[in-house]
């Protein structure tokens, strides 16, 4: 399976969320979802300790829509600066495969 490369910008003290839509490479189709859990993190560097995880749902199975988000309680303890992040799926017979990654830019807000 392809992994799909998103770069993503998040704005501290904000809610932040996106929504992935994922196809099969092979043949063009939705990636269908159904029975597939997700999961979603955020690092500094691909080896940090410290990892701020998404909010991550599958909101449409049949059509491979993947919901990430952040709560602005959140964002707003993360410092700005360039991370990266990943998107797994996880099926039902416990296959793990990553669909999406990329690097985030994490934003300081001024209106607190």
């Amino acid at each position: 399976m392809a992994v799909f490369v998103s770069n993503i910008v998040i704005e501290q003290g904000f809610d932040f969320d996106t929504t992935f839509i994922l196809e099969d490479t092979t043949t063009g189709d939705y990636l269908d979802l159904t029975n597939y859990n997700v999961e979603s993190q955020l690092r500094k560097t691909y080896s940090s300790n410290t990892a701020y995880s998404f909010t991550s749902a599958i909101t449409e199975a049949e059509v491979g829509n993947v919901q990430i988000s952040m709560g602005s309680t959140l964002t707003s303890t993360i410092k700005s600066g360039r991370y990266v992040f990943d998107v797994k799926i996880i099926s039902s017979g416990g296959t793990i495969s990553k669909v999406v990654e990329g690097s985030a830019l994490v934003r300081p807000g001024v209106t607190r």
